[in-house]
């Protein structure tokens, strides 16, 4: 699709331009660019891993003031071949991300993401600081097996003791003391018996966990083996958290220092069960140019109350600050 020629387009946030770019090992990967030519250069990340791109994560971004970028990562969204896994590891999005920053000449580019948007954002970013004009976390995830760990095992016993109850009652008495392992076991499992009641299960619970008030509390056991559709991203998880997110232990915390001088503002629920604020806090304290603004009354989602509206605030006041 050829880029739009000029401004006073019906629709401001529609695609400037949309393909399929072949990354190399068989991958195609969506990518759209949104704004104007000329704009401020920023790429958005979406989360899960494997969630893919939403038109409404083109709004964040002014379309006077941006050049942004938006794409599906390997294997989500509309990319192809959707679902995967092969060839697909932390490193290779953070090449993918490269070979699109070339594509469009951007000599550096204000990156933002949520969630494990937010955790390829910091990665990319300590990869490749010298491309990166500032950035724009929210729901700050590290990849950590003690993150996951505390958000299933920890967090939803505490404040969902019924729902915590139905996800580890899923899995045989003997699987008890590993489960979440267990579950990524059964998740990856070829067999569609074994892994479907485990991947409904997996993304009910974890869509529980990213509300602050959602409208369900417990898992519908009796539909954890509908003949229905699959969701895509409980896959591409237990693949990514199965093999630690492809890093070495604590390896965002401890590369902090690779991120001096790029500015940061992270948006931080503050009822986030999934991704806690004391991440976003710590951070924040070993990286001076972060600023971390907290949203009172909210959970994880985007969509939680003051989240959005934070974001966006944040993606222009960072610009602001990059070309004042």
């Amino acid at each position: 699709m050829p880029p739009d020629a000029g401004a006073g387009r019906a629709d401001p946030f529609a695609p400037l331009t949309s393909e399929l770019l072949p990354v190399g090992n068989g991958h195609e990967i969506y990518v759209e660019s949104v704004g104007r030519e000329g704009g401020i250069p920023a790429v958005y990340l979406h989360g899960g891993p494997g969630s893919g791109c939403q038109p409404d994560h083109r709004r964040l971004f002014d379309p006077e003031r941006f050049h942004a970028v938006l794409f599906d990562q390997r294997g989500a969204g509309r990319s192809r071949p959707k679902g995967r896994r092969e060839h697909n590891t932390l490193q290779y999005l953070i090449a993918d991300m490269e070979m699109i920053r070339e594509k469009f000449a951007f000599e550096r580019w204000m990156v933002a993401g949520g969630s494990w948007g937010a955790t390829l954002a910091l990665a990319y970013a300590q990869a490749h600081p010298n491309r990166v004009s500032g950035i724009v976390l929210r729901a700050t995830f590290l990849g950590t097996r003690e993150e996951l760990d505390t958000a299933f095992l920890k967090t939803l016993p505490r404040f969902h003791p019924g729902l915590s109850e139905d996800f580890i009652g899923l899995l045989p008495e003997a699987e008890r003391n590993q489960p979440l392992q267990a579950y990524w076991r059964r998740i990856l499992d070829p067999d569609a018996a074994v892994h479907a009641p485990f991947a409904r299960a997996w993304h009910g619970t974890e869509r529980i966990l990213s509300e602050v008030s959602p409208s369900r509390t417990r898992l519908d056991l009796a539909s954890l083996k509908s003949t229905g559709p699959l969701p895509a991203t409980p896959f591409m998880e237990a693949h990514y958290f199965a093999n630690d997110c492809f890093m070495r232990p604590n390896q965002i915390l401890e590369d902090a220092k690779k991120l001096k001088g790029i500015p940061c503002i992270i948006v931080q629920g503050r009822y986030d069960l999934l991704c806690s604020p004391s991440t976003s806090h710590a951070m924040a304290a070993r990286w001076p140019d972060a600023e971390l603004r907290i949203v009172e009354g909210a959970g994880h989602t985007l969509y939680d109350p003051g989240v959005r509206n934070a974001v966006m605030r944040g993606i222009a006041d960072l610009a602001s600050k990059i070309t004042g």
